[in-house]
């Protein structure tokens, strides 16, 4: 059955300019310099709920380790209880070997063992780990957080407002992500020769892909998302009744007086033009991807953008940017039974995909990188965690900087100048300086990325881990 709600998410989400473009408004936009020449895209790989980072890049050291588990105590005998015993036992844990380890005073670090797959990519050095990034308004520690004495993003905590922010830099509500307006200087430089495929979600209509120019082309697992009444998968039709029916969608026939109506008809056109299009490159693709991924949400969310990426010259495209999601992190409770499974889950799939543009031969054109709502507190309620601020992220691509630690991972205890309480880590990275390094690689221009990221100007430490 299609309802009013399935009709606009497929035209409107799909494509709801699935020219991507707006040609008018790119048109009269300001010409740019944005490196176009070759392919490049980033993949945007969303941890929903709340990644905790403590649990995620882990203290290796003696001494840090001891302090860890004396926090985390209970938390770790759930550990211990588990069937096969604790995989967070400091011996069963993966050192990291980064190669600024003289960088942090004789600290160690290390990752579960759920994260092997990524733990080989750090070491082999197509991997970084950016520390202790999260939103900003500017420069702060616990004394200015807790006097009130410098700004602070609004509405911290908040699973929606910070997800909003992480993407757009604005709590829920925002028009516009860093990522379609990464989309607008590429397009604006005349990247791509069809703007439509710019940038891609696997969620939806995500603001991280809206730009002024860029709309978010939805496409699932599976591909595009058709309109149920006139996919042939679902509704089994005579030709002749699914060609009326095509032009009813495309509104064949005079031309509506109503500004509104014209806007849908315009947006349903280009969406199944789009979905024509993709559809046929999907076909003609010279040879399909055969890595093999895992058969979860993510896995196969990262699936499609390898197909995806394996037609990028069917699409007519030199600039791509994705948005892939999972969820299940908000590990307030059970934090020992879930937190491991959701982390092999997101190694492996990464992994996969790395494997598969090794395959294609893009590996260095192609980085993939996390992000969360937020990190979680050291200080554990029992079982779980609570809600954070900054977390740790890792970054992946064979034109990754890899084998190196960014950014800063603060000791594993209270009361220092980064905790904002019950070991909430006040972010020494801001999201637009881990968003600059990946922009300046995806081709932007000092001017494009100050007009991305408005309060770039802000901060004065700069990252260059791609």
């Amino acid at each position: 059955m299609i309802t009013r709600r399935s009709f606009l998410k497929s035209t409107g989400a799909t494509a709801l300019a699935a020219g991507g473009g707006l040609p008018a408004m790119m048109t009269a936009m300001q010409a740019r310099a944005a490196d176009t020449t070759g392919y490049k895209a980033l993949v945007c790989v969303f941890l929903l709920g709340g990644l905790d980072c403590h649990d995620t890049i882990l203290p290796y050291d003696q001494i840090s380790y001891d302090r860890y588990a004396d926090l985390r105590a209970s938390l770790l005998n759930d550990y211990a209880a588990l069937p096969g015993g604790s995989s967070r036992a400091r011996d069963q844990l993966l050192p990291l070997a980064p190669g600024n380890a003289a960088a942090f005073g004789g600290r160690e670090f290390a990752l579960p063992p759920q994260l092997s797959a990524l733990h080989t990519l750090f070491q082999n050095g197509d991997a970084a780990i950016i520390g202790n990034v999260g939103p900003l308004i500017e420069s702060i520690d616990s004394a200015g957080f807790a006097g009130n004495a410098i700004p602070a993003p609004k509405r911290l905590f908040s699973h929606n407002d910070q997800q909003s922010t992480w993407m757009s830099f604005e709590p829920e509500g925002a028009r516009y992500g860093w990522g379609g307006l990464f989309g607008d200087a590429q397009l604006a430089s005349n990247a791509n020769g069809e703007p439509a495929f710019t940038a891609i979600s696997l969620t939806g209509n995500e603001v991280f892909l809206s730009g002024e120019a860029t709309r978010p082309y939805a496409i699932d697992s599976n591909g595009v998302q058709e309109i149920a009444l006139i996919d042939d998968d679902v509704v089994a039709l005579p030709p002749a009744l699914a060609a009326v029916l095509r032009e009813h969608f495309e509104s064949v026939g005079p031309e509506r007086a109503n500004l509104f109506e014209r806007d849908i008809v315009d947006a349903s056109v280009r969406s199944l033009t789009a979905n024509d299009t993709f559809n046929a490159s999907l076909m003609d693709a010279p040879s399909p991807v055969t890595t093999p991924f895992p058969n979860s949400n993510l896995g196969q969310q990262l699936r499609a953008v390898a197909d995806t990426i394996n037609i990028r010259n069917l699409l007519n495209v030199n600039r791509q940017i994705f948005f892939v999601a999972t969820g299940g992190f908000d590990t307030h409770s059970g934090q020992a039974q879930t937190l491991p499974v959701l982390q092999q889950d997101v190694s492996d799939s990464i992994a996969a995909f790395h494997g598969a543009m090794q395959s294609l031969g893009v590996d260095n054109d192609v980085t993939a990188f996390t992000a969360s709502d937020f990190g979680r507190t050291l200080i554990i309620n029992g079982d779980g965690t609570d809600h954070g601020w900054g977390g740790h992220h890792v970054v992946v691509g064979g034109g990754v900087n890899g084998g190196d630690i960014y950014g800063d991972i603060p000791v594993f205890d209270v009361g220092h100048a980064q905790d904002a309480g019950n070991g909430r880590l006040i972010p020494t990275t801001s999201v637009e300086e881990y968003a600059a390094s990946l922009g300046a690689w995806f081709g932007l221009t000092p001017a494009e990325l100050a007009a991305a990221l408005p309060r770039l100007s802000n901060f004065t430490g700069g990252l260059a881990f791609v």
